[in-house]
């Protein structure tokens, strides 16, 4: 990754497990912070461009700076583990998802309560996608079902069953009706939201679909693969345009991939995405030719 490096000017933060956060910069200063959960932290998503929020097995949802590491916001309210957080970006709106089988809205500057619930589905929550406005919400579930539910009433406008489509994963395509979901029956599906239908079916893969992540353009798609002693474990890239086979896959990882997404990508940068997996490491990938960096 020289010639990468060699193009991005910045300042070195160290993340360290202790949860403390130093800077070392042009100034030379560090700054110390709380842990923001107590727990393992199990989902991450973006907020805004220097927001995050996170969940984690202490049954709380946290909204944290990127910059400083600093804990803005905590929310409490559910009564087990936070399996999925997300957000429309940009969005004051936060979505959590709960090993309590329910799903709760935040509202970024409002109370320290959710301000809506979705009850409704039988098994852990384990797929979250919000449409680009926030006003609609997919959830996914380990009891074979997909929802639909409009933000503002908390009304379940949709749900779908498929026999064995145990969900793992729920991203919505930008600027689409359609949201992508991966599955333990080793599928990944496109709904078109506004039937809760599904569109089409990928080609089944040998292993579970872990995760799943869609290019800021709305042109393609991610899927990632358990997988052990280096069978499996791949990440794969789909065309949505042309949905009857995968464009490229990255293989390396070891163990299980248990996370995909594609990088912003700068004038300067080709086309890149980044997985992690089981195996303890985190690979960044070109995106056509699947070389790591």
């Amino acid at each position: 990754m020289g010639k990468l490096q060699s193009k991005i000017s910045f300042h070195t933060t160290k993340y360290r497990a202790d949860g403390s956060v130093g800077q070392m910069g042009a100034a030379g200063a560090s700054q110390q912070h709380s842990p923001t959960h107590t727990d393992a932290v199990t989902s991450v998503a973006a907020l805004k461009p220097d927001l995050c929020v996170s969940g984690g097995r202490d049954k709380s949802v946290a909204v944290s700076s990127w910059r400083s590491g600093a804990a803005l916001r905590r929310f409490l309210g559910h009564e087990r583990e936070v399996t999925k957080v997300t957000s429309a970006l940009d969005s004051n709106r936060v979505f959590s998802a709960s090993r309590d089988k329910t799903v709760k809205m935040w509202e970024l500057h409002g109370a320290s309560g959710p301000s809506q619930h979705f009850p409704g589905h039988d098994l852990v929550v384990t797929g979250l996608a919000v449409s680009p406005d926030a006003s609609q919400l997919c959830t996914g579930s380990r009891d074979n079902t997909v929802c639909k539910w409009d933000t503002e009433t908390g009304e379940c406008l949709g749900r779908a069953a498929i026999s064995r489509n145990l969900v793992t994963h729920l991203c919505w395509v930008p600027g689409e009706p359609y949201v992508i979901q991966t599955s333990e029956d080793k599928t990944t599906r496109v709904w078109d939201s506004r039937e809760l239908q599904v569109a089409h079916t990928f080609p089944a893969k040998q292993h579970i679909q872990t995760c799943c992540d869609v290019s800021q353009d709305g042109r393609y798609c991610l899927s990632s693969s358990s997988g052990s002693a280096g069978h499996g474990a791949e990440a794969t890239l789909w065309d949505l345009r042309q949905t009857r086979a995968r464009v490229c896959e990255y293989k390396g990882h070891f163990q299980t991939t248990t996370s995909c997404v594609f990088l912003p990508r700068g004038p300067a940068l080709t086309p890149s995405i980044a997985t992690s997996s089981s195996d303890s490491t985190v690979k960044v990938w070109d995106q056509d030719t699947a070389g790591r960096g």
